[in-house]
């Protein structure tokens, strides 16, 4: 069974930073893109950051650029997004996602189609 479990969500006040894991498992995910994805109430799911996996071309939404960081070693099964300077438009559940990207990857949900976690919540408020 391939699985992906998100971690390290939780409460942080604006101006923290919180860094969110993805572990991987029934699948070898050196073969695979990365991505982060997150939905707020009432909003569709959007795309956060990825990164291929042989290119290593990596993409930010807008809103995030400057401050998140995708990061991945090829060696284990966990990926990762760090995300510093907080605010409380990052709220959201964050899911990870893997799939076949392997020159360059895309920040469209639809286009992730083979594994997605079931997601953590992140809430940023003072």
């Amino acid at each position: 069974q391939s699985d992906l479990v998100e971690s390290g969500g939780g409460l942080v006040q604006p101006g923290g930073s919180l860094r969110l894991s993805c572990k991987t498992s029934g699948f070898d995910l050196i073969y695979y893109g990365v991505g982060w994805f997150r939905q707020a109430p009432g909003q569709e799911r959007q795309g956060v950051s990825c990164i291929s996996n042989v290119a290593r071309r990596t993409h930010y939404a807008d809103s995030v650029r400057g401050r998140f960081t995708i990061m991945r070693d090829g060696n284990t099964d966990t990926f990762y997004l760090q995300m510093n300077n907080v605010q409380p438009e990052d709220t959201g559940i964050y899911y990870c996602a893997a799939d076949r990207k392997m020159y360059d990857c895309t920040l469209e949900a639809a286009g992730w189609n083979e594994y997605w976690g079931l997601g953590t919540q992140v809430t940023v408020s003072s």
